[in-house]
């Protein structure tokens, strides 16, 4: 029976127009054949081949990147040409190929990284790719590395990073968590993102103390709370150019939403980036008041949730760059004498394993001076050993703006 041959031809064709039940992904489609036929997604070797649109859009991609001589992101470092004819013909079981990997880098060639799994095992699959990205992204965390266990340390050891209020803003403490059983944002189906947000919404309702709150699905709510909660700083919006162009944002707004405590110094973002981006914000530099509030919440949340763990790479995201603690403790910080010289201020960060951002996060610029600075490195060492790199890094910024 020649099925595959029919199937490989319209796997890539819009979804919407075709009678799969409940808008089956294409991921989702691909799971369905691969229990009608073998497969070794190790090797790649599968009676489910990639097709040949997508080869030609890998190839085309492939030029690209390679034609794009300004572009500097970690795709096009290490995607050499043996590895991409190494990789090309492979496929994950739920179906995914190289192209959901690298689509969105090709398309952004200004992405720092450049690349995305759409499911857990793609870090398998294309780990000729991911392995030396990580490496490089997360300070030499080699294939053979293994993360450490979960371990949140002493907290009492943390402390107030700016008890003076001068420079400090706000501290803003997250972790990143994808629940088993369901792919990354690229492979949801859409009853999938309902099905995920009744789980995770009920657990939320459940939260007792400081941590009790509303949920709020962004299905239905009306532009104006969508707004304000967005200059706020508490809730995403529509995914970016870089998240759009990896396929995280289908079915949009379905599945999506935000939980809040009552002061609105815990969040929950529900499949924004990843499953689950779990956040514990306030004014000030108080982050062993902060990282202590999130750590609390991971706890209770992680009793009637079951999360996706890896024994090497740890916690798993859609983004290489959040695995392993998928901790990013930051503050914004005003630090006027170093920024006049935003080169210098990258400079001294990454000596402190810190990054530099604008005031609205990734890709944006700096409003009024101020700063997001958070800590790079998220494998190879424990979650508290994180945010303490970034304590201990901010309070050397802090020395530093002081002196000059």
């Amino acid at each position: 029976r020649d099925n595959t041959a029919a199937f490989t031809v319209t796997v890539r064709a819009p979804l919407e127009k075709r009678a799969f039940p409940q808008q089956l992904s294409r991921c989702s489609i691909a799971l369905y054949h691969k229990r009608v036929y073998s497969k070794d997604s190790i090797s790649g070797k599968s009676n489910m081949s990639v097709d040949q649109a997508t080869l030609d859009k890998l190839e085309a991609g492939f030029k690209k990147l390679q034609d794009a001589k300004d572009c500097k992101s970690l795709l096009k470092k290490y995607l050499t040409k043996e590895i991409f004819d190494k990789l090309k013909t492979r496929k994950t079981a739920m179906g995914a190929t190289l192209l959901d990997v690298i689509q969105s880098g090709v398309e952004n060639l200004d992405s720092g990284v450049g690349v995305y799994a759409p499911d857990a095992e793609s870090y398998t699959v294309f780990a000729d790719l991911f392995n030396p990205v990580i490496e490089d992204y997360h300070g030499g965390f080699k294939p053979t590395d293994r993360h450490p266990p979960t371990d949140f340390g002493d907290l009492s050891t943390l402390l107030n990073v700016d008890p003076d209020n001068k420079y400090v803003v706000s501290t803003r403490v997250r972790c990143g968590r994808s629940l088993q059983g369901y792919p990354f944002n690229p492979c949801l189906t859409e009853a999938q993102y309902k099905e995920m947000e009744e789980k995770v919404s009920s657990a939320l309702k459940g939260l007792t103390g400081e941590l009790k709150g509303t949920y709020y699905p962004l299905t239905g709510m009306d532009k104006k709370t969508q707004q304000q909660l967005i200059d706020d700083h508490f809730l995403f919006k529509e995914g970016d150019r870089f998240l759009q162009a990896a396929n995280a944002c289908r079915y949009w707004p379905t599945g999506r939403g935000i939980f809040h405590n009552d002061n609105k110094t815990f969040l929950v973002w529900v499949n924004e980036e990843d499953h689950l981006r779990i956040i514990s914000m306030q004014q000030g530099g108080d982050l062993k008041q902060v990282f202590s509030r999130m750590v609390n919440g991971v706890k209770e949340i992680e009793k009637k949730l079951p999360f996706s763990r890896d024994d090497r790479l740890g916690f798993l995201t859609f983004c290489p760059t959040n695995l392993g603690t998928t901790i990013r403790a930051s503050v914004h910080i005003k630090l006027p004498k170093l920024a006049a010289d935003k080169a210098k201020l990258d400079s001294i960060a990454a000596k402190y394993n810190l990054q530099v951002r604008g005031t609205r996060g990734e890709h944006t610029e700096s409003e009024g001076g101020v700063y997001d600075i958070s800590n790079k490195r998220r494998m190879g060492l424990t979650e508290y050993q994180a945010v303490r790199e970034m304590q201990d890094g901010i309070q050397e910024l802090i020395k530093l703006e002081q002196a000059a």
